[in-house]
């Protein structure tokens, strides 16, 4: 939900588009300009549906001007090639683009099911990247008024620093205190998606700004 809400923020705020054609994010390479059965879901996560009837896999594009993550898996995928994806009837393939920061909240059916009180940053590395997390009260159009907040993740590459910057804005009932888990994913330290995962670290965050450095090579 973190991630999906904060998509919507940003469409609101600024005019952004959630599901993306390939060719909006990759224009420099040509090989995307005839895909019509693979998006970009928001900068991070590119999704490749399989609409053949009994198909267990399908052929997948990744974009070469970056590396891509395997989401179920974790592996890293060089860009620029076509790669035959499995699908088994339980999961589409779903990939991460190289310099992500995508958050994970409590797994919820609506926004103010519970509170999310702890958020994991899956940090996807070898790249510059920056997340902004934008929350409301989730249940009226108060937002309109300016009452929400932005909570914005950024992670350099050279240095191996994550940045969760000052929270900016609040709101009635905002979460004032909450923990934020990092788990750090690279080229040689495979992390499949698990809600259940040991984090590598973790912080109380009150607002205020903080800095942590990748913990693994």
């Amino acid at each position: 939900m973190p991630y999906l809400y904060s998509l919507a923020g940003l469409t609101y705020f600024n005019d952004y588009t959630i599901m993306r054609a390939m060719v909006m994010d990759f224009g420099g390479d040509k090989a995307v300009r005839n895909i019509g059965d693979q998006y970009m879901f928001g900068p991070s996560l590119m999704v490749a549906p399989v609409y053949k009837y009994k198909a267990r896999s399908r052929e997948v594009y990744f974009p070469s001007s970056c590396g891509w993550y395997d989401f179920y898996t974790g592996i890293y995928i060089p860009g620029g090639h076509k790669l035959q994806a499995d699908s088994p009837f339980e999961q589409i393939p779903l990939f991460v683009r190289e310099g992500s920061i995508i958050p994970f909240g409590p797994e919820i059916q609506f926004t103010d099911e519970k509170p999310a009180d702890t958020i994991t940053l899956y940090v996807y590395t070898g790249r510059n990247c920056s997340f902004t997390l934008y929350e409301d009260e989730g249940t009226n159009y108060n937002y309109e008024k300016g009452e929400c907040s932005a909570i914005k993740f950024s992670y350099e590459e050279s240095s191996g620093e994550l940045t969760i910057a000052q929270r900016n804005g609040e709101f009635k009932d905002m979460i004032k205190e909450r923990v934020f888990n990092i788990v750090w994913i690279t080229r040689d330290n495979p992390v499949a998606f698990d809600q259940g995962i040991v984090p590598y670290d973790s912080f109380t965050y009150e607002g205020e700004k903080i800095v942590t450095k990748k913990s693994i090579k």
